[in-house]
């Protein structure tokens, strides 16, 4: 009884502010679950938009953690399990139903396992290996966004191009190719001007490219981890410009 007391009242005393983040968490799980369902019923293109709803719970959870003070070592662990499910297998599911066909064979099937693969070992590593600073290859959300953005886009791709597509995804994210780190951006420390700019050019290519706009936004962001370009450090103000209030004062 006494033992069942204990377990009870730690249950019941966990903070709400740790609670908060693992919901919006949840949330993500349930947009894997939903995609999985919604590609198994033929519904590819809904399938694709759920998963782009899941960025939003997978950006919030850890905003929300940081702005309450409810980080915890479960969190971590629930976001990755999250991530495998939303970014890794409901987009390599969703791209193997849409383009490949059952009569391609094993080589299908291989590579849209090796995409599911190298996502859960890329957030293996990150949850052991993670340094603050730029992420050590593609993270698992731009590279499960590329699959549904195909898929939104209705990119036409033989079977073999569309295994092509998540070989090489499945490889940038088990690589040490470096790219920005956009979460470590606060709104102090971002550069206004660079950031209307950005946000005038991707509004503009969503009026110019529709259904594709996001499929060309996703790819730049890829192309700039093998140039070396860091987004989150070019959005981020320079040590001068926060310096130069305190001068003038």
């Amino acid at each position: 009884m006494t033992i069942r007391k204990r377990r009870v009242r730690r249950v019941r005393n966990i903070p709400f502010n740790k609670i908060v983040p693992n919901m919006i968490t949840s949330g993500s799980v349930l947009c894997g679950m939903f995609s999985l369902m919604l590609t198994y019923r033929g519904h590819f293109l809904p399938s694709a938009f759920v998963l782009v709803i899941a960025v939003f719970f997978d950006y919030m959870d850890g905003r929300v953690a940081r702005s309450i003070g409810g980080s915890s070592a479960f969190g971590e662990e629930l976001d990755s399990l999250a991530d495998a499910l939303s970014f890794g297998a409901a987009p390599a599911f969703l791209m193997y139903a849409r383009y490949i066909d059952i009569g391609v064979g094993t080589l299908a099937t291989l590579g849209t396992a090796f995409f599911a693969l190298c996502g859960v070992l890329r957030l293996a590593r990150f949850n052991v290996m993670h340094v603050a600073g730029n992420f050590q290859g593609l993270p698992i959300p731009a590279a499960g966004m590329v699959l549904a953005s195909i898929v939104i886009a209705d990119i036409p791709l033989t079977p073999y191009a569309a295994v092509a597509v998540m070989v090489l995804l499945g490889g940038l994210m088990i690589s040490t190719v470096p790219y920005g780190n956009l979460k470590l951006l606060r709104r102090g420390n971002v550069n206004k001007l660079k950031a209307a700019i950005l946000m005038g050019i991707a509004v503009s290519c969503c009026a110019a490219l529709k259904e594709k706009a996001l499929l060309a936004l996703i790819c730049v962001y890829i192309v700039s981890g093998p140039l070396r370009f860091d987004w989150g450090a070019w959005l981020s103000r320079s040590q001068r410009e926060d310096e130069r209030p305190s001068m003038e004062k």
